[in-house]
């Protein structure tokens, strides 16, 4: 009995983590964009990158030593950095700052098609009719949830929409390309470097944004804000994110991003005022059945195979 109980949240643990890493993921952009009336997209972007790294360095030293990893991985490490962090964050924060949040929510739901092209072109995973149809439904659910025909695609905006979709290509690739650096040299081990390593990208251009803003001259609830958003939704999911992405698949940690509409959703009342309806209820149903049906039969056989390689 304590071996099932054991199995069970063993099973159940990585599910959990992807859930809270949404709902961290689902609050950064409220925080994010308090913190954007008085600071610039890539300044911003240098301080949750380079307060991340200080403070995933610290953690490491304390739960354990950091790992130097072999040079013949320097290189997926270095694209791991470029795709999950560099870029995907400089995409993201410009292009929520030209779009509006309906639009950014409406295109972040590609992450998931586009992990699981990348993980198929790779080998990492299969493409089956189980996977499309989980795909689907969760998709129909997010667009039903956000209502296209709300959703402009104007001139104004398409800037922003482009480099969303960029930024889901982005976030996919790092999904599906990283899973074998989290597996075989620990999670915090590898996040560590890749976010100590993003601030080679990210700290120079950081610096000459500052030229033109002293940071000296932002006030206490903006700093509260970049705070909140170096902790929680960068140290903290980040680290969940690679923690579950050892013991699950690649397609399944990216089929938990349909969760972050319903938390926004969650805090529209609190923040915007709005309420719940039919058409909110609707949307619940299909994007929990599509996860389910995305995250069910355990591992994929991409993770099988890759947990069993040997160390070399």
């Amino acid at each position: 009995m304590d071996d099932a109980r054991t199995n069970t949240g063993e099973r159940l643990a990585p599910h959990l983590a992807l859930i809270a890493v949404q709902i961290m993921f689902g609050t950064w952009p409220v925080v994010g964009k308090v913190a954007l009336r008085h600071i610039s997209t890539v300044g911003l972007v240098a301080f949750r990158v380079g307060g991340a790294s200080i403070a995933l360095t610290l953690l490491q030293r304390q739960l354990a030593q950091l790992r130097q990893l072999p040079k013949k991985d320097l290189a997926w490490l270095a694209g791991a950095s470029l795709l999950g962090v560099v870029w995907n964050q400089l995409l993201y924060v410009k292009g929520l700052s030209l779009t509006t949040a309906i639009n950014a929510t409406l295109i972040s739901t590609t992450i998931p098609v586009c992990t699981l092209l990348i993980s198929v072109i790779i080998g990492h995973d299969r493409l089956t009719l189980r996977r499309l149809t989980g795909i689907a439904l969760a998709i129909g659910g997010v667009v039903y949830l956000v209502d296209p025909m709300r959703a402009t695609f104007s001139g104004a905006t398409m800037a922003g929409n482009l480099l969303i979709v960029a930024n889901s290509f982005s976030y996919g690739a790092y999904i599906a390309l990283s899973k074998n650096l989290f597996i075989r040299y620990g999670a915090l081990n590898v996040i560590t470097w890749i976010f100590v390593i993003a601030c080679v990208f990210v700290l120079p251009i950081g610096f000459v944004e500052f030229r033109h803003q002293s940071p000296l001259n932002l006030g206490p609830v903006v700093w509260l804000a970049i705070i909140y958003t170096i902790l929680i939704p960068t140290v903290l999911a980040y680290y969940l994110n690679a923690w579950a992405l050892e013991r699950v698949s690649a397609n399944t940690v990216a089929g938990y991003i349909y969760l972050q509409p319903l938390i926004a959703f969650g805090l529209a009342p609190i923040v915007l005022g709005e309420r719940w309806n039919w058409r909110t209820a609707i949307s619940c149903v299909f994007i929990f059945v599509g996860v389910g049906i995305i995250t069910s039969r355990g591992r994929s056989k991409a993770v099988r195979e890759v947990a069993t390689r040997p160390d070399t």
